[in-house]
């Protein structure tokens, strides 16, 4: 049994399902377009139809496949799904005479999806259209001071809406609220870590056979827990490879191998550091690094399989947010969301690829993998370690890259981290980083005029890496780190703190 999301381009698609799975439900998302044949192969018990950009009356918005709407189960529209629940039961949507975005106050609810939630409600909404005349047979369940239809239910045809997104962190009953939605459903909750790790061994197993795979592995969470696993699937027939680019953090490639070897997974270290170098030389644009990288990592795989080959399949720990920010989607007919940014193991592969693709994560986020991970017996101090971008250091020095600037920023790097360690901040944060930036800027050492460079430093928390606050760091440890750096960092004699959150910005600089 199964909750289908038909997801018609929301931001926020991902976290619906993220959050079912949460409350124990095993879910997934369909193209809005999805046919009642594919939908019916999941044999949903609920269907979600999640929100979107488009307005309902628009000629060309997004509806779904004839039929759907008929099925016998419940159906819960969000946002843009609950104006399409109401105009197609006969209800009016227009535009609204005031746009509603940010946290709004329910001034009341009732009804089957508020059931045993009491007290304030507070609501995340992102709408310019509304409901404006109820279909028959529904009647309003929630409300808010600019919003009179807010929540919508008609219980005899098990039918539900609501016009804002339970699915965010910003709305904090909304779990709740979806488990509510759940047991309207009657779906059972039995969906966890150890029902995941069946399933992709299962998965891999079908996928791989007889052939041989080839890991591309950099030692953090998310390849060294499907170094795991895929041991696990395929035993022998797995080899692990580790490409030292010349990226890598202070003394990053010896933790690797040391984390890694006692493990018992069968891990090849390859020195690629002049192949790298001399393709990224003079490239500043952060999209060309990537895919140049994208390349060169493929490029060092095909070496190592013609050595210790042939190989069949390439495996990659891609999670949801990077498809999501490559604008891949989970499904190729699905092509509406803006590329915000390359991942190299998403939008860098070459044409020619001479591998099939394992990417068992790619539908799972990061707190799924480090479930997993606690699984499989992967070491705390991996599992938990902090995400670092497989481009590695080269997007994190601004422009064009040197083993000059390349150096001055491990150091950096190193410092801040330690530090966070030292002062037992490492834990609060869910990933933190120093950046290089291209700025120079006049300084006073040693009663000398100095020219040097600026350091970013940057940490942030989320619990999904969709969105995410800056880390309120306290201002004596960011004076500590800046004062370590600047005397011990001589090429740096500025260090600033990034408190931007994600949006408007993303987690990484480039």
């Amino acid at each position: 049994m199964s909750v289908v999301i038909l997801d018609f381009g929301s931001q926020f698609t991902r976290l619906i399902a993220r959050r079912f799975r949460e409350l124990g439900a095993y879910s997934v998302i369909l193209p809005g377009t999805a046919s009642l044949e594919r939908i019916a192969q999941e044999n949903p018990q609920g269907i979600v139809l999640s929100g979107g950009p488009s307005s309902v009356y628009d000629e060309a918005a997004p509806r779904p496949a004839a039929g759907v709407l008929d099925l016998p189960v419940p159906i819960l529209g969000v946002c843009y799904g609950m104006q399409f629940l109401a105009q197609q039961a006969g209800g009016t949507v227009a535009r609204a005479g005031r746009r509603e975005y940010g946290k709004a106050d329910l001034t009341r609810y009732s009804g089957q999806l508020f059931e045993g939630i009491a007290g304030e409600f507070v609501a995340w909404m992102s709408h310019s259209d509304s409901v404006t005349a109820l279909p028959a047979g529904y009647e309003v369940v929630a409300e808010t001071l600019d919003t009179p239809v807010t929540a919508i239910e008609n219980n005899v045809t098990r039918r539900y809406g609501v016009q804002f997104h339970p699915e965010v962190v910003h709305t904090p009953k909304g779990g709740q609220l979806l488990a509510n939605f759940l047991g309207i459903c009657g779906i059972e909750r039995d969906w966890n870590a150890e029902h995941i790790v069946e399933d992709l061994i299962e998965g891999v197993r079908a996928q791989v056979g007889d052939g041989r795979v080839l890991l591309a592995i950099s030692g953090g969470v998310d390849s060294s827990t499907l170094g795991l696993l895929l041991a696990r699937a395929v035993g022998e027939k797995l080899t692990a490879v580790f490409i030292d680019h010349g990226l890598l953090r202070l003394g990053e490639r010896e933790q690797v191998e040391a984390a890694l070897l006692p493990l018992g997974v069968n891990l090849i270290t390859v020195d690629a550091r002049t192949e790298f170098m001399g393709a990224l030389t003079g490239v500043s644009d952060p999209e060309q690094k990537r895919k140049i990288i994208g390349r060169e990592f493929i490029r060092a795989f095909e070496r190592e399989a013609r050595i210790h080959g042939p190989f069949d399949y390439l495996a990659q720990g891609t999670l949801y947010p990077d498809v999501i920010e490559s604008a891949g989607g989970l499904h190729s007919e699905k092509s509406g969301a803006a590329n915000i940014k390359s991942h190299h193991n998403v939008g860098g592969l070459p044409d020619d690829l001479a591998f099939k693709l394992v990417e068992p994560f790619r539908t799972l986020f990061k707190d799924e993998v480090r479930e997993i991970a606690r699984l499989l017996g992967l070491p705390e101090h991996i599992r938990m370690r902090h995400p670092f971008p497989g481009p590695g250091l080269a997007i994190r020095v601004i422009g064009a890259i040197s083993e000059e600037k390349l150096d001055i920023l491990r150091r950096v790097d190193d410092i801040f981290i330690s530090g966070l360690r030292e002062f037992g901040l490492y834990d609060g944060c869910s990933q933190a980083l120093a950046v290089l930036t291209p700025i120079q800027s006049v300084g006073v050492m040693g009663d000398e005029r100095t020219y040097s460079y600026t350091a970013a430093l940057r940490a942030v928390t989320t619990d999904d890496f969709m969105t995410a606050e800056w880390a309120r760091l306290p201002y004596d440890f960011l004076a500590t780190m800046s004062n370590r750096i600047v005397n011990h960092v001589h090429e740096i004699n500025r260090v600033v703190y990034d408190i931007t959150g994600k949006p408007p910005a993303t987690i990484e600089w480039e």
